[in-house]
């Protein structure tokens, strides 16, 4: 089987596109076998990871059932570690989202001004909060309350729709100047919040969000009691603090152009391109996907378009930081490291070759699911996506030609 016809079944997609992609880009920048070098990594990293693994067999079973428990024993060896390194008798929670912010380095973003928050707050009250909290107006709320929580505590309290028709209509008004320079903020809520955040906990399956307009990480003080839920709780923090990173550079690129609302809002929504690009643009033009989109629909056409992924650029991120931060305490968490992309078809044991994802947040989802062999495979297929483009172009220029292309939602190559 040829390179292309092997990455076309992994991504689901015609292997007329992957092969096409090769060719314009290799058009483009000269270089040949790209493809043919992708599958070979691809090969070396997960024979070297199952020897890690000690496994020899080749079943699906088998080898799904080892990154399972790999990831069981990493889930403890992260929960110690977070504890070694606060040491100071906080909280768990407030121990993991410290050390996450230091591990990530990801220094200071572009972010709304406190006073303008508070504006936003009073020009739309908060009826739910006000109540929830027992604060007759808002003047009472942003006196005694934490202005980082109470935007919070918009998400899982005040309605969608409230939300979208009338908190955020007032964001498309906004200016560069209403922002400014400032450390990312990580918090714990208060335990308040709990009760007040149970539909939210229910429907994302982890208890850690982000705001980007604020530069805000948050964990709700709760246990959700999830396998892996240590080594997942974590590497989301670092993930959200480097999205946040992400969406702050997007922000200060904005406020030089003359639709500065109007793309700040787009990009707070996760708007994603959805016109159906010409046949002959195959392989010069790239959508630019700023969410999973298979959380939604599995078949969604733009899934075997060529496209980039930010949030698994995100990803990769911190578990690269997770690597790092494991070598100063020798421990083996750069087993997970390059593995985003990983992947392929093993026999199960009716001997139907199914695909087994390699990639450490899938197999961390899976985990919750481990009994029905439930595969979550969209991070892996969204990181092989990213990886096809870069190695044509670098790390890199992909995230300066995302950043760059944002707001069309796509990137268009072109020959030098």
């Amino acid at each position: 089987m040829q390179a292309f016809e092997k990455i076309s079944k992994i991504l689901r997609t015609d292997k007329d596109v992957i092969r096409i992609i090769e060719e314009k880009m290799s058009e483009i920048v000269g270089h040949n076998n790209v493809l043919n070098r992708i599958i070979e990594e691809n090969e070396a990293r997960m024979e070297s990871s199952l020897k890690n693994l000690k496994i020899y067999s080749r079943g699906a079973r088998d080898i799904y059932s080892a990154l399972i428990e790999r990831i069981r024993e990493d889930d403890i060896r992260i929960a110690k570690l977070i504890r070694k390194e606060a040491g100071d008798g906080s909280s768990d929670f407030q121990n993991m989202i410290d050390v996450a912010k230091k591990a990530s380095g990801v220094g200071k973003g572009r972010f709304l001004k406190i006073e303008k928050a508070q504006e936003l707050l009073v020009k739309n009250p908060p009826q739910k909060i006000l109540q929830f909290l027992g604060y007759k107006n808002v003047q009472e709320l942003l006196k005694s309350e934490d202005i980082f929580e109470i935007f919070a505590g918009l998400r899982f309290m005040e309605s969608g729709e409230w939300l979208n028709n009338v908190f955020f209509r007032p964001y498309e008004n906004l200016i560069p100047d209403d922002f400014e320079e400032r450390e990312i903020t990580v918090k714990v809520l208060s335990e308040r919040w709990v009760s007040a955040a149970e539909k939210f906990l229910r429907k994302k399956y982890h208890n850690l969000s982000h705001l980007k307009e604020l530069g805000f990480v948050f964990v709700i003080p709760v246990d959700i009691g999830i396998p892996g839920s240590n080594l997942r709780n974590f590497s989301l923090a670092l993930h959200y603090l480097h999205e946040v990173k992400f969406y702050s550079d997007l922000f200060r690129r904005y406020s030089v152009t003359p639709n500065f609302a109007a793309n700040f809002v787009s990009a707070l929504r996760g708007d994603a391109i959805d016109i159906r690009p010409e046949e002959k643009e195959i392989g010069r033009k790239w959508l630019i996907i700023q969410r999973y989109l298979a959380k939604d629909d599995e078949y969604d056409w733009r899934l075997f378009y060529p496209h980039v992924n930010p949030e698994a650029i995100h990803w990769q991120r911190a578990e690269n930081d997770i690597a790092r931060l494991s070598q100063d305490f020798d421990l083996d968490f750069e087993f997970w490291k390059g593995l985003g992309p990983v992947g392929d078809f093993f026999k199960d044991e009716a001997g139907v070759g199914v695909l087994v994802s390699f990639n450490f947040l899938d197999t961390v989802m899976s985990l919750f699911q481990e009994k029905e062999m439930v595969k979550y495979l969209y991070h892996h297929q969204e990181a092989l996506w990213n990886k096809i483009f870069t190695a044509f172009f670098g790390e890199k220029k992909m995230e300066e030609l995302i950043i760059e292309n944002f707001d069309k939602g796509f990137i268009f190559l072109k020959r030098d």
